[in-house]
């Protein structure tokens, strides 16, 4: 006796129901599988744990890098303010190097209308010494970009003169890839301008 065919409509399309079903299902197991993940890795990311002298877990929640964010920041901007400013003959080239890192185009172009004007061929021809004395910076790190204001005081020393000045900048903050040991704090300076220079009184 023959054993009797199955119509080949039907084959296909239990085949095609079977199919759907397996990528169906494999589909929402990796879906379940990367949301698990990810929900571990945050878990990881926000606590770590120690274990005590009698063997017990302790959970200890890591400090988010947003709550230094403003040390970071200010920290970022003297050291800015310093590399750019705190210069000599000696070491200009060096400190600007390093001071352009930490900055934009804007920097770059502030850098080379002061080149333009002569303020490096002066510190050079005249052997002057500008020496930062303070940084003081204010910031607000409510939104992005963050805007700062920053006051600093440097001594240009002209040899038996000394004479002090006052310089308000301003410009925003943003977040970049830390780059070491050029740009440790990864935040970048942009929209940098001076403000005001002031000649302070001598005592």
């Amino acid at each position: 006796m023959k054993t009797p065919y199955k119509d080949i409509y039907s084959v296909l399309k239990l085949n095609r129901i079977v199919v759907l079903a397996v990528v169906i299902a494999a589909t929402i197991i990796s879906v379940v599988a990367i949301l698990l993940v990810v929900r571990q890795h945050k878990h990881m990311i926000e606590h770590a744990f120690a274990i005590s002298t009698e063997g017990h877990v302790i959970p200890l929640k890591l400090v988010s890098q947003y709550e230094n964010l403003e040390v970071e920041a200010l920290a970022h901007l003297e050291l800015f303010h310093k590399y750019f400013y705190n210069i000599d003959a000696s070491n200009y080239e060096r400190q600007l190097e390093k001071a352009l890192w930490l900055g934009n185009s804007s920097v770059d172009a502030l850098y080379r209308q002061k080149k333009s004007d002569g303020v490096y061929n002066r510190l050079l021809q005249y052997s002057l010494v500008q020496k930062v004395s303070s940084v003081n910076s204010t910031i607000q790190i409510q939104t992005l970009p963050y805007t700062f204001q920053t006051v600093t005081v440097f001594e240009i020393n002209r040899g038996a003169i000394i004479d002090r000045y006052e310089l308000t900048t301003t410009g925003h903050l943003i977040h970049v890839d830390r780059n070491f040991p050029n740009n440790t704090h990864g935040l970048l300076i942009t929209d940098f301008f001076e403000n005001t220079l002031r000649k302070l009184e001598t005592n």
